[in-house]
């Protein structure tokens, strides 16, 4: 069974995957493992002196003392022969005092020593070629454990022996799984903890298996210095961040704050969504060498003590996806972390200043007593249904929100205002317009007379039953999409809240729609392409799935159901983005476009349909509806000039 991911809170959910319960145990990295990298600025050449004036800059700069303790060398640090007795040793030149001493260095510092491997015959970078691991994995892990180290990053290049050991396969005729358990194996052996990095790029969808055998795991391919890398990269992780938890966490690669790449509300985001995410924060700029050092805004960019809290917090839940807006170029994530606070980050992918709005409903809340905008240093108190702020181009409103009341929840005393009778709540959401909304009144005193109630959207007062308590009434009422609803209450009672719940809508599967130029009807394995069991897929520019719906007039709210498992792993250096273009039409109106991250929750490679047979929902609000009949047409239109010439493939929808 594959649940779905929903992203809308106040409607009926199942929220996340399944976590994986087994999983390798040892007491490290109940949070996130934080420190420093090598490879992202120095690639694979590093040497002694820039490690160990790096690792001086982590004390100096105050970034020890935060968190980042775990100093890795990368690819480069090795030659291409073994000792005599088949060990592994450093390049002599390169580190002229040797690893152990590296590693006492390190110590000395109070960090911790951090070491590189691969599970194929070579490191990755080479040539000059550098000996890898494999079939020498319990030589090795003895050999780490002898050198004091704390931590391997194991990879995965010339790993595939039936394809001749190519530097780089990410069609893989096996599964990597076998080869990084060995290793795990390896490492349990010895008689010092050593934190295990599973370093596969995401191939065989490793968060499946690599929990039970490390302590992080690789999402997908490295990120690049370009800003397009953080949308890709988020794109790979939304299927995986139900996962996270102590001892196990997705990984997002490496930092690129501070390595002159980002503009500084870029490295805010960036920043961001990698610590809400629980990825490792691994710092992957050059801090001090004797030609450069960091600049004193990234610092203080990774030293943000509310973000690094966020990152490291004790509940260890992961921020999932929430809400995803393409054409006006934003998103929404959020999680919850300890002490009942909620973490939001709200991305403006677009390269401009301006101000965005987080509807609360859309991380599931209505109230918050406090919210606290960290990158603005503002604080924000008794915020209802919204929040708006200004952020920077490709920045991000990074918010924590505290003394918070659940979506659909209006108490009196926050959200009314009374009048003799009469009490008006205001800032009242609705999702989607509606005539169905339920909405429950709770009286402060018992009683038996009926109560009215007037919504702004509708032209008619309606008159509710107290039930046979005579504190509650329900009644059946309209919204309109928005926040602009407010509700009057005539009863002869006070009233102390109100909750509304949203339409339950009707689901129309695919089986329902109709197929135009290559897009057709596929049947799933059995338990996958949820709820419905299969799809209808090649919808392309020139392809369309269509259906008549009946429907009331204004703007609908629809949960769909697609499937995306576009894994980009060659076109992760280029335009690869791990996400397509879906567009909904209605009536002929103007397209709602939306790009879809991935769904699949299986591997690429070997898994049950590839990963093609993963579901997940996704929402977008549409406009031009009318009573009656209405055209509805699922689409790739623009998909000519996207990523890919294909649109995701197509379960189902639910219209609110």
């Amino acid at each position: 069974m594959v649940p779905k991911i929903f992203f809308l809170s106040l409607l009926p959910v199942a929220l996340g995957y399944p976590r994986l319960q087994s999983r390798l145990d040892n007491g490290l990295a109940r949070t996130p493992q934080m420190g420093w990298n090598t490879y992202n600025h120095y690639s694979c050449s590093p040497n002694e002196a820039i490690v160990r004036s790096n690792a001086q800059a982590l004390v100096d700069l105050g970034l020890a003392s935060v968190g980042y303790r775990y100093v890795t060398t990368d690819c480069g640090w090795s030659v291409a022969d073994r000792l005599p007795d088949g060990s592994l040793t450093w390049n002599e030149t390169l580190f002229p005092e040797g690893f152990p001493a590296l590693g006492q260095y390190l110590h000395d510092l109070d960090l911790l020593f951090g070491v590189y491997g691969d599970s194929g015959i070579k490191l990755c970078g080479s040539p000059p070629d550098n000996v890898g691991s494999l079939y020498h994995e319990e030589q090795d892990a003895k050999t780490f454990a002898t050198w004091e180290a704390d931590s391997l990053k194991y990879d995965n290049c010339y790993s595939d022996a039936a394809t001749d050991y190519p530097n780089v396969n990410y069609e893989p005729s096996t599964s990597p799984q076998p080869r990084f358990e060995i290793m795990s194996h390896a490492l349990a052996a010895q008689n010092r903890s050593i934190l295990f990095q599973v370093c596969e790029w995401g191939l065989d969808f490793p968060a499946l298996w690599a929990p039970a055998l490390g302590h992080s795991w690789r999402i997908g391919n490295d990120i690049i210095p370009h800003w397009r890398a953080i949308f890709r990269t988020l794109n790979q992780a939304v299927p995986q961040t139900s996962f996270a938890g102590p001892g196990q966490w997705p990984d997002l690669d490496m930092l690129l704050v501070g390595n002159g790449i980002f503009s500084i509300p870029e490295e805010q985001t960036h920043f961001s969504l990698w610590a809400i995410l629980k990825s490792p924060l691994t710092i992957g700029a050059a801090l001090k060498d004797d030609k450069t050092s960091i600049n004193d805004e990234s610092v203080q960019i990774l030293k943000q003590e509310d973000v690094i809290g966020y990152n490291q917090d004790s509940l260890g839940v992961s921020a999932t996806f929430r809400r995803r807006w393409s054409d006006e170029g934003y998103e929404v994530w959020s999680g919850p972390l300890s002490g009942g606070r909620i973490v939001a980050a709200l991305i403006n992918w677009k390269n401009e200043s301006r101000d965005l709005t987080l509807d609360l409903p859309d991380i599931g809340l209505q109230y918050a007593g406090a919210v606290k905008n960290i990158w603005d240093s503002s604080t924000a108190q008794d915020v209802k249904t919204s929040y708006t702020a200004r952020v920077e181009g490709h920045g991000t409103i990074l918010l924590e929100l505290q003394d918070t009341t659940a979506s659909g929840h209006y108490p009196g005393d926050t959200f009314a205002t009374s009048t003799g009778s009469s009490t008006t709540f205001k800032s009242i959401y609705g999702v989607t317009t509606s005539a169905k909304y339920n909405i429950t009144v709770r009286l402060s005193n018992g009683g038996s007379e009926d109560i009215r109630i007037q919504s702004t959207a509708g032209n008619k007062t309606i008159t509710a039953r107290v039930s046979a308590s005579g504190i509650e009434a329900s009644a059946q009422i309209p919204l309109v999409a928005g926040s602009s609803n407010s509700i009057t209450i005539a009863s002869s009672q006070s009233v102390e809240s109100i909750t509304i719940t949203p339409p339950n809508g009707t689901y129309y599967p695919n089986t329902v729609f109709t197929t135009t130029g290559d897009a057709e009807a596929v049947s799933c394995g059995a338990g996958y392409c949820r709820p419905i069991g299969s799809k209808i897929g090649n919808i392309s520019a020139n392809s369309t799935a269509r259906a008549v719906i009946p429907a009331t007039a204004g703007k609908k709210y629809l949960a769909i159901d697609y499937i995306n498992n576009e894994v980009a792993f060659d076109s992760a250096w280029d335009w690869g983005s791990n996400s397509r273009n879906l567009t909904v039409s209605i009536n002929g109106n103007k397209p709602v476009r939306v790009e879809v991250p991935l769904s699949g929750q299986h591997s690429e490679l070997f898994g049950p349909g590839k990963g093609w047979w993963d579901a997940a929902t996704i929402g977008v609000l549409t406009e031009g509806w009318k009573d009656g009949d209405n055209d509805v047409v699922i689409g790739n239109e623009g998909g000519e000039n996207g990523f890919t010439s294909y649109g995701p493939d197509f379960v189902g929808l639910r219209v609110f």
